[in-house]
């Protein structure tokens, strides 16, 4: 072969991959593509490889998608992400509200085997009521609501709108020639008590206080009634006077009063007083809460209230008032309404209880 039939022979071959390069560019999948490279020739016939991008769209798109500039004054609210919505995530507490069941999903079921061996499916709704609601751990505690008196939390001063009962204003202490009522319940009570049967009180466990026909009877201001004594644990500062008069120390508490139903309730009333048996406190118009009865109690009025004897409170003075005693608890039953009378004595249960 002539050097001239070289040259075209050269040519021809330079041209044919120039051609067979040009249909690979111009293929929507270029060669190698799967294995994510592709092959190409430069324009000086060197062959070349090229990674190709590891992404599902153009980057010239990416670009444009999140550099979109935005005219002033327009709306600015982002359209439903196509992924991150309320559908995908909805919110916690109402999914929990749904036994964590999103709208479409099956109902959870769970399979067991019958007495004759053949497997049942048995679907169910998720309890999504409260530990609380479903009895497994005690409500917490809530003071039941009184009438509280104190020394010195009572004023004086002050006018009754117009046109209210000119009574109201010696009921209030608002009559500059009534003294306040706590101040005169005071004076009628509480020194001459008979202080030789009282009640010590128990630490461990809840203890009964009866209040009988043979217990001491006094007239309070708010009417004559049997009352009961209970001392009352000392405060942690006073630890040397305990041990000599062998009496239990706590820090402030609650207690839980119970009055039980012997075919009528007495209702109580609280007054706590100091070492010399002054009226420290005042717990009156108990709004109590009626437990009925169960196969394991007997119905019972209950009552949380708190107890301080870093506050000097040594002594407690359980009793009735006149007002109690006219009125009567009325509870539902599956029979209808009952309507329970209030007497003059009764069986209460005391417990310091925890938080």
């Amino acid at each position: 072969m002539n050097r001239q039939s070289r040259i075209e022979g050269f040519m021809l071959a330079v041209s044919l991959t120039a051609l067979l390069s040009g249909c690979q560019l111009m293929n929507s999948e270029p060669s190698g593509a799967k294995d994510g490279y592709f092959t190409w020739v430069d324009e000086q016939g060197q062959v070349r490889q090229t990674r190709i991008p590891d992404t599902s769209e153009p980057i010239e798109s990416v670009v444009a998608k999140g550099s979109e500039p935005r005219a002033t004054g327009s709306d600015t609210s982002e359209p439903p992400h196509e992924e991150y919505n309320l559908e995908n995530y909805p919110d916690g507490n109402e999914l929990a509200e749904r036994g964590f069941l999103r709208e479409g999903d099956p109902e959870p079921y769970f399979t067991w085997r019958d007495a004759q061996g053949n497997v049942r499916v048995s679907y169910y709704r998720p309890d999504t009521r409260t530990a609380v609601e479903k009895g497994e751990i005690e409500p917490p505690l809530q003071l039941t609501r009184a009438s509280i008196y104190e020394a010195g939390s009572e004023s004086v001063d002050g006018d009754l709108p117009e046109g209210a009962d000119p009574l109201a204003s010696a009921v209030l202490g608002l009559d500059g020639g009534v003294a306040p009522f706590f101040e005169r319940w005071s004076r009628n009570c509480c020194e001459s008590l008979n202080r030789s049967d009282y009640v010590q009180w128990d630490m461990g466990r809840e203890f009964g206080v009866d209040v009988t026909e043979v217990s001491p009877r006094h007239e309070f201001l708010d009417g004559p009634s049997h009352y009961r004594l209970v001392s009352l644990p000392l405060s942690l500062a006073d630890q040397k006077e305990a041990e000599k008069l062998e009496r239990p120390v706590a820090r402030d508490f609650i207690l839980r009063l119970r009055s039980f139903d012997q075919k009528g309730l007495f209702v109580p009333s609280v007054a706590f007083l100091d070492r010399d048996f002054k009226p420290v406190r005042l717990v009156t118009d108990l709004a109590a809460e009626y437990v009925p009865e169960s196969w394991a109690r007997h119905g019972h009025l209950r009552s949380y209230i708190p107890v301080f004897p870093t506050r000097g409170e040594r002594w407690m003075l359980i009793y009735t008032t006149g007002q109690d005693l006219a009125e009567q608890t009325v509870i539902e039953t599956r029979f209808g309404p009952r309507a329970i009378q209030h007497q003059p004595t009764g069986q209460l249960g005391l417990m310091r209880v925890e938080q």
